[in-house]
């Protein structure tokens, strides 16, 4: 029988709202529940620091996808602008399976967070093996609710969003409020690994702004996606970063940095107990739980149509492996099992590691071939450009020393999956060419 390969997409079913709820929820729930520890842990006290420079960073890199998404507006997102860009070819489709591969990451890291979190209510260690089973099983609930339509989709999220993003401002201006002291110490605890421990910490703090790119993935489905898709990027970003500043601020006001550390995996439960005792507690790990599903089901409906995309470029192997359905419900499988694997093995920090590697590299193989090929097409400043993949640049370079110095198993692992993808895809490509396409640049 003859596979079909097509993708359906519902025109005009989401909103603006349904976007932004949609970017905010993969952002909120990496950036704030897990990845404060983690940035004190690299930085210092200076991790509230490394998330505003963090979002610096972003704000230049959210440009190409601004220009990008106004131009080319599709459900594909970053995997059609990289063919613009590259073609058809070996280039487009190692690079977005780089960002397939981080997407898919950040769902997973979402998914052990929610474990973590989870087992505070009970004061279980953030140790043990209910943290990848808790993490599974919310994979399996979403992938159920991303088998529905659309509406229900946009309606999960927006409630979820609406609910964490009031309180996680709640438990911020609170937390600040109710602290013994509002000084926060911005002085550097070791000058021999203060600069690229900030560094590293900003690239963490970019992973918690990256769940943006999700909104890309919209374009084919969203009202009006030329000018939405841009908008939705915009709000996305500014919200987190009010709410990032806020709530880091917070945390350093109500505990040490040693146990900032210590706690890094919930730190905002943590935070919340001296603050405003175990009721605070229950309703900070409540929240969490809301706002780590809410990111794993934004996460899974952008992952999985991007993959489709990648699909219908015939840039991908698709088999269906004897299972019904169109082309979208084939890749929402693979994604979840995906997902489910990382999540069952790794913890979070080298999942969030891997994460980061694979999306500033193929974030600076976006701008350079908007740079290269279409910033004349699209009207991108060349400046603004050349600045995002110089940020990017200094931002890998300081987080992969870190980590060489650290855990260099997860370098190793992340040098061998590119290895292996772009092995894969290189013969796959040899076998299987795709015609070129006289609309799109070649490299």
């Amino acid at each position: 029988m003859t596979e079909d390969r097509t993708s359906r997409y519902r025109k005009d079913s989401l909103t603006l709202v349904g976007a932004v709820a949609l970017g905010t929820g993969v952002m909120i729930g990496a950036g704030i529940f897990a990845l404060t520890g983690q940035m004190a842990e690299m930085t210092g006290n200076l991790f509230p620091l490394a998330f505003l420079s963090a979002a610096l960073v972003v704000s230049f890199s959210a440009y190409s996808y601004i220009k990008m998404s106004n131009a080319y507006p599709s459900a594909g997102g970053i995997a059609m602008y990289l063919k613009k860009a590259y073609g058809s070819t070996l280039t487009t489709a190692f690079f977005a399976l780089l960002m397939y591969f981080s997407m898919v990451i950040a769902q997973s890291f979402l998914a052990r967070t929610f474990g973590s979190y989870t087992l505070q209510l009970f004061e279980i260690s953030d140790s043990s093996l209910l943290v990848p089973t808790l993490g599974v099983a919310l994979l399996v609930v979403a992938f159920l609710i991303n088998l529905s339509a659309n509406s229900m989709i946009q309606g999960v999220s927006s409630v979820l969003g609406f609910i964490k993003i009031g309180g996680i401002v709640l438990f911020g201006i609170v937390g600040v409020v109710v602290a013994d002291s509002t000084e926060v110490n911005f002085s550097a605890q070791n000058l021999d690994t203060s600069l690229t421990g900030f560094l590293g910490a900003t690239a963490l703090g970019i992973l918690a702004f990256k769940g943006f790119t999700t909104i890309t993935n919209s374009g084919s489905e969203l009202k009006d996606p030329h000018r939405n898709v841009g908008r939705a990027i915009i709000i996305s970003i500014a919200l987190c970063v009010v709410i990032y500043a806020l709530v880091g601020f917070a945390v350093a006001s109500n505990l040490s940095l040693q146990e900032i550390i210590d706690t890094k995996n919930y730190s905002l439960a943590a935070a919340a107990k001296p603050a405003l005792g175990k009721y605070a507690v229950w309703f900070t790990v409540v929240l969490a739980m809301l706002a780590t599903a809410g990111g794993v089901i934004a996460s899974i409906f952008a992952v999985s149509r991007m993959l489709a995309m990648l699909t219908d470029m015939k840039l991908v192997p698709h088999s269906h492996f004897g299972m019904p359905g169109n082309i979208q419900k084939h890749t929402l499988v693979y994604t979840v099992v995906l997902g489910l694997l990382l999540t069952a093995f790794f913890d979070l920090s080298r999942i969030a590691a891997l994460g980061i590697i694979f999306y500033l590299i193929m974030d600076i193989a976006l701008h350079w071939g908007v740079f290269r090929h279409l910033r004349q097409e699209i009207g991108a400043h060349s400046a603004i450009l050349i600045t995002a993949i110089i940020l990017d640049l200094i931002v890998l370079t300081g987080f992969l020393w870190v980590k060489i110095s650290s855990d260099l198993l997860v370098v190793g692992v992340a040098v061998t999956v590119m290895l292996l993808i772009l092995i894969g895809e290189a013969l796959f490509l040899r076998y299987h060419p795709v015609e070129s396409d006289e609309n799109t640049s070649q490299p």
